[in-house]
């Protein structure tokens, strides 16, 4: 009896032993990001994928232009204690600014390459940030957008009193950085900010997560639970505390909704599912042949046009 009672014991801890040890790969999969400690070894980083390989010429030439553009560098703290960093580039002084976030692993210069000669083009300023995790940011936890957008409040509150109590302010973000500021416009904004411009984001957490443990061949509806509770337990946050869908139907300030129809990461229905629950004033615009984030390299005049039309209080071209 006993020898069976020390086998069961033994047993019961293996097992959870495994429980913690799956949950913990499950959290870091998705969630956990090194900081970086060397140089990258290419000097300008493309996205992989042979979607981006007929505009890799043009990214680069964004790149090099936003390089040698000048810039004044910030930095804020974030309400968990993290050192965010941002770049702000004048084209006019006292004209709107794009408060600009990139995407899920991304980072500012790839993801937004091209968002300063497009802000300048529609007569505004460009403030560019690096998320949480990435480039000069502080953090090692991805959180597809929950505490990226109480940071993204962060950086209006800074602007507000760092340009001015009459600054308008567009937020503008891409894939998880559309997320992002989809997840900040139900918050409270103040009324410096007129508009949300979400360029390819996802509509929930979970439906972006499970669709990309199905395409990896493993079961979603096993893995998933543990993915969440790794978040929750190992990063801090709940991933289903709120959704870009939901936030959009607290909305209060006019969102546009861009989304490439030929996007294999992000499907185009997550923008058409956010843009139907929008309880604000709300434009979507899908972009032919367009792959992930490629939008307004496979169309900028259909871009361009678009913001103009739906911002035209906010643009001079």
């Amino acid at each position: 009896m006993k020898t069976f009672f020390i086998v069961c014991g033994i047993t019961l801890a293996v097992l959870v032993l495994l429980f913690f040890a799956v949950t913990f790969i499950c959290f870091i999969i998705p969630f956990y990001a090194r900081r970086k400690t060397t140089a990258p070894t290419e000097e300008f980083s493309i996205p992989q994928g042979e979607v981006y390989e007929p505009f890799r010429d043009k990214m680069v030439s964004w790149m090099k232009e936003t390089r040698a553009t000048p810039s004044k560098e910030y930095y804020i703290t974030s309400f968990d204690g993290l050192k965010l960093h941002g770049v702000f580039y004048e084209n006019v002084p006292g004209a709107p600014v794009e408060l600009m976030f990139h995407g899920y692993r991304g980072t500012a210069e790839r993801d937004l390459c091209g968002g300063m000669q497009r802000c300048f083009s529609l007569g505004r300023n460009a403030f560019i940030v690096d998320q949480r995790t990435s480039g000069k940011s502080e953090g090692n936890v991805i959180s597809f957008g929950i505490n990226e957008s109480r940071d993204c409040l962060a950086w209006v509150d800074f602007l507000v009193k760092t340009l001015g109590d009459d600054v308008k302010i567009i937020l503008c973000g891409i894939s998880m950085g559309a997320t992002t500021v989809m997840l900040a416009s139900g918050k409270d904004l103040p009324q410096n900010v007129v508009g949300v411009l979400a360029d390819c984001g996802f509509s929930t957490a979970k439906e972006i997560i499970t669709a990309v443990i199905k395409k990896m061949g493993l079961p979603p509806r096993l893995l998933y639970p543990f993915v969440r509770l790794g978040a929750r337990i190992f990063g801090g946050f709940d991933p289903e505390s709120d959704s870009a869908v939901e936030a959009v139907k607290r909305s209060r300030v006019p969102v546009i909704f861009i989304h490439g129809e030929e996007d294999d990461f992000v499907p185009c229905h997550m923008s058409r599912a956010c843009f139907e629950a929008c309880a604000s004033e709300k434009k979507l615009v899908t972009v032919p042949g367009a792959g992930h984030g490629l939008a307004y390299l496979v169309d900028p005049e259909l871009y361009l046009t678009s913001l103009a039309d739906f911002f035209p209080d906010y643009t001079k071209r």
